[in-house]
């Protein structure tokens, strides 16, 4: 009986460490996200910009004559 009481105890400390580690590693995926994230809507908005210039100077170019 004090056998199985100490494997079971030994079980518990296992699951509470791992639930320790994933608490931990879901913290820091969250914030790995979050940096993540700004630095899309960064280079959304840097495509975006690029994109507005390039239509202007398209729009800005002479037409060409027909062919």
């Amino acid at each position: 009986m004090e056998a199985e009481l100490q494997s079971l105890e030994d079980r518990i400390k296992t699951l509470a460490m791992l639930c320790r580690q994933l608490r931990d590693e879901n913290q820091s995926l969250h914030a790995e996200i979050a940096v993540l994230r700004a630095d899309k809507a960064r280079l959304s908005e840097k495509i975006e910009v690029a994109t507005q210039r390039i239509e202007a100077m398209l729009a800005s170019l002479p037409a060409g004559e027909p062919v």
